[in-house]
């Protein structure tokens, strides 16, 4: 147990947009939700799977949709609370913990956020390991979970609640509201007893994005650059050094989807990436070659600070670094394939563990 402080939620920000592969919404949005949350309400309890009692009841709170419209549509206070409340009062119960629902950007942090307002613990777990663009891709589901229930709302004082057959119904009529709701919404779903999520929940993974965001913060003082600490942490790979010269970008289905294009730099020269995503970057080529593949993790970061640049956030002209990373060992199965791995998007290739695709490169 900790209690989290302004540094800490600093940290947590810049490490979870690394593991966020470029989505899960804007680390800065979430950064000021949570730093004045704790401002008005208090401080933030932090504890961990271990700690958690089998009768608690765990709620997970998130953003879904668009990051590109995130960043326009800043959720309120009201807006961030209102799900979780049409939550308790439909299941006749009050949240014990909150938990982000994917470590990623502005999802990591809206949890802290919403603890310091019911005076509640986060829990130091999330369910992706990761960010991933649809609502089904959690260990819960691959633990054969069901959602249940589900609470949307936005920042017109909506809310919604339903009641879905599985994840997969969750995500195609959750989209479909938020869509409604103008392309973001504030999301409860997966409701657990801490004995389930023991069971499920990867551990630890706020403690990893803070250690990481560490590392970031104080790459001035570092004797070894941040990034080559950093892929020695997380086991990770450098897969290519060079220019963004095209990035094609547009909302669709209420995702943020497109391709981004890299031209090579030293040791990467006459050599081109390009990296695909739905929100998240989930497929890196070079010379059109796969390299990295989701479910396997891929994020962009600056050449000179390492500091992670998100899929909305990248621009023409910037110098970069692809790194890939390898993913949670439940994402390396049968149904973690399955749920969020390449023929599930559309990708016409089979899932290659990253170091399988690192060895084959360096031959």
């Amino acid at each position: 147990m900790k209690w989290l402080n302004e540094e800490d939620i600093q940290h947590i920000a810049t490490g979870a947009a690394v593991l966020g592969t470029g989505g899960g919404g804007d680390p800065y949005i979430g950064k000021m939700l949570a730093l004045s949350s704790i401002k008005q309400y208090g401080p933030v309890k932090m504890i961990t799977v271990e700690e958690l009692e089998e009768d608690h009841f765990v709620l997970p709170v998130s953003g879904m949709g668009s990051p590109s419209v995130l960043v326009e549509k800043i959720p309120s206070f009201d807006q961030l609370k209102a799900p979780l409340e049409a939550y308790e009062e439909a299941v006749g119960k009050k949240v014990d913990v909150v938990m982000p629902i994917e470590i990623g950007g502005v999802n990591s942090l809206i949890p802290v956020a919403v603890a310091a307002m019911k005076g509640i613990p986060i829990l130091d777990g999330d369910a992706m390991g990761r960010a991933f663009p649809e609502a089904q891709m959690v260990t819960f589901h691959l633990d054969g979970l069901k959602p249940e229930l589900v609470t949307l709302g936005d920042e017109k004082s909506n809310v919604v609640s339903i009641k879905p057959a599985d994840g997969i119904w969750s995500e195609k009529i959750s989209r479909q509201i938020t869509i409604v709701m103008g392309g973001s919404s504030i999301v409860c779903d997966y409701g657990i007893s801490g004995k389930q999520a023991k069971e499920s929940v990867i551990p630890d993974t706020l403690t990893l994005a803070q250690q990481i965001g560490a590392l970031l913060t104080n790459e001035r003082t570092a004797k070894v650059h941040p990034i080559v600490q950093m892929l020695e942490k997380l086991n990770g790979h450098k897969l290519f050094k060079g220019k963004a010269i095209q990035i094609e970008r547009k909302i669709q289905g209420g995702f943020t989807r497109g391709r981004a294009t890299f031209e090579g730099s030293d040791e990467n020269k006459e050599s081109t990436c390009q990296l695909f995503f739905q929100n998240e970057h989930l497929l890196a080529e070079v010379n059109g070659k796969p390299v990295a593949i989701t479910p396997d993790l891929i994020a962009v970061l600056d050449e000179e600070t390492g500091m992670p640049i998100t899929t909305e956030g990248l621009k023409y002209g910037a110098r970069v670094v692809v790194v890939a990373f390898p993913a949670h060992e439940k994402w390396r199965t049968a149904i973690g394939i399955e749920t969020a791995g390449p023929k599930y998007f559309k990708y016409d290739y089979d899932y290659v563990p990253l170091e399988t695709l690192v060895k084959e490169a360096d031959q």
